[in-house]
């Protein structure tokens, strides 16, 4: 443990202590926490084990983590330092450095990039598409082949934000290719070396041995199993750091020792949409407000890591949480810490407030009237609000979560880490519904009737289908009563229907599928969506 100067530090550590109680047994996965205040380090701390095969116990100093897309923010920095020094621009066009990128006939700038602005698909879900497990050897060569032949954008650049880590992995190797370094080289002599950070690095390549790193688990059948990650690319993820180490990186934004005083001030600053509107997001961080306390922070989650990084620039404090467990909630344990390390400064109660009486005002009439089927058509997606219980809950896919009322017509899913509210609204055609969460703009739901297909009516669907940007196929098929999606290195995929020619998949890569008609009510083809990827294409191939 390290403690620097801080009165109140003895009483701190036995309260994390007991905060993370769960996750201190030396037989199961843990946590680091490292916290910052007036830009010092007041106390680091691990529980917990590092490796559940050699009882390696996590140590704040030591202990290594892969820390997801929090790696995010150290590759906007690299690609600010090169245009802080003429090498580059920020407003550049990204095929200015990469060829290879398709000619989308819109212009994507390296900021749209750091911006999630861009309208590239994100390179998970096309993997995943495409027939990869996320824990399959991917390298930087198997995700720009699969952006090459992309033919489409999610959105017209700057329109829209919406979440990509392909941006990141791009801003990576423009960052790499102008350097005339590798990424991991060009971060390592121009940040990491710098700043003193001896056991952080970009991991790009998964066979190099990296001595005290942690392992990542998850639980199944009362035993804790590995989670594999065999990523060999970097930019939207793959830094390897221990908490100690992102306590030096976050007291450089006060104290600059690398980089500069403007460098930080473009990454804090809202990035803002074509029309103006901001949404919260910076430059490789999201902006927003915690009980009245302006914070600056992202999250990362692979395979079994949980990360969180919160900064809290007016306090020049930050709350650094690693785990190796999928059942650690980063962000909210983060807040948590947050409640601790700040209880002096906050100036608003915990968000939302603890509930309304009853139902917020609401009899059972009007709760019956909110419960439905929800579909919002820009991102081809399905929501259900049900009432159980005089009690309303959201289910999208396999999630279903309770909501509780904090004000009229307006919803919370209490201790969920993207801050989920839902309010309503009443027209004359049912009830619209705006889902929002940490670092997301408002999503508009409206009802719609669901559609009910018999077997011979699902049988029209049924086919095989090739997308010529992923080069895979897909086998459409009726089993028992559902349509049915095979792939060779997939498990298979069963739907429901939602709409006329419309359905929904249960897995996290193929969520949304709407079948086109020709004029003769033939069907060409498919259109697949699954959040960060909208309307790619299948076509029907001929008998």
């Amino acid at each position: 443990m390290h403690k620097i100067g801080y009165s109140h530090a003895h009483d701190m550590e036995m309260r994390l202590d007991s905060l993370f109680a769960d996750y201190s047994d030396p037989a199961g996965p843990g946590v680091a926490v490292a916290l910052v205040y007036e830009n010092d380090l007041i106390l680091s701390k691990g529980y917990g084990s590092a490796n559940l095969e050699y009882d390696i116990a996590i140590d704040p100093s030591s202990t290594i983590f892969h820390i997801a897309s929090v790696s995010k923010q150290f590759t906007v920095f690299a690609a600010l330092l090169l245009e802080e020094s003429g090498k580059l621009s920020m407003q550049d066009d990204v095929r200015k450095y990469i060829e290879e990128i398709p000619d989308f006939g819109e212009t994507i700038t390296l900021k749209h990039l750091a911006a999630h602005t861009g309208g590239l698909r994100d390179q998970w879900n096309l993997l995943g598409l495409a027939g990869w497990r996320l824990d399959d050897v991917i390298t930087l060569e198997h995700v720009m082949k699969l952006v090459e032949h992309q033919q489409a954008l999610n959105f017209k650049p700057g329109e829209e934000y919406l979440y990509c880590n392909t941006g990141f992995t791009l801003l990576a190797e423009v960052v790499a290719r102008v350097s005339g370094q590798s990424f991991a080289e060009f971060t390592k002599e121009y940040i990491f070396q710098p700043l003193g950070m001896e056991n952080t690095l970009f991991y790009d390549d998964h066979r190099k041995i990296v001595p005290q790193r942690a392992y990542s688990y998850h639980a199944a059948n009362n035993e804790y199993r590995k989670s594999i990650l065999s990523y060999a690319n970097v930019g939207a993820t793959s830094l390897f750091t221990t908490v100690e180490d992102l306590s030096i990186w976050v007291r450089n934004f006060h104290d600059p020792r690398a980089g500069s005083v403007e460098i930080f001030e473009k990454m804090n600053t809202q990035a803002a949409l074509n029309d103006g509107s901001t949404f919260g997001g910076a430059l490789g961080q999201f902006v927003s407000n915690y009980r009245g306390v302006n914070q600056i922070s992202h999250g990362g989650a692979d395979a079994g890591y949980r990360t969180y990084l919160a900064r809290f620039p007016d306090h020049h404090a930050a709350v650094i949480l690693f785990s190796n467990f999928t059942g650690f909630n980063s962000r909210d344990m983060a807040m948590k810490v947050s409640d601790i390390l700040l209880e002096q400064h906050f100036t608003e109660p915990l968000v939302p407030a603890a509930g309304l009486s009853g139902f917020g005002g609401m009899d059972s009439r009007q709760l019956k009237n909110l419960a439905g089927a929800y579909w919002n058509d820009q991102r081809k997606y399905a929501a259900t609000i049900e009432l159980e219980d005089d009690t309303l809950r959201y289910r999208s896919g396999g999630t279903r979560h309770i909501l509780v009322p904090f004000d009229k017509d307006a919803f919370y899913v209490p201790g969920d880490s993207r801050e989920l509210i839902f309010k309503f609204s009443y027209l004359e055609d049912g009830p619209e519904m705006v889902m929002t969460s940490n670092n997301d703009i408002p999503v508009l739901y409206t009802t719609y009737s669901p559609r009910k297909y018999n077997e011979d009516e699902l049988a029209q669907f049924a086919g095989t289908y090739y997308s010529e940007e992923l080069g895979t196929t897909y086998i459409m098929e009726v089993r028992d009563g559902r349509l049915t999606a095979s792939h060779r290195r997939h498990s298979d995929i069963s739907f429901e229907p939602l709409k006329t020619n419309t359905f929904q998949g249960n897995q996290w890569y193929f969520r949304t599928v709407e079948f086109e008609r020709d004029n003769n009510g033939e069907i060409p083809g498919m259109g697949v969506s699954s959040v960060r990827v909208r309307d790619l294409w299948f076509d029907k191939q001929s008998e």
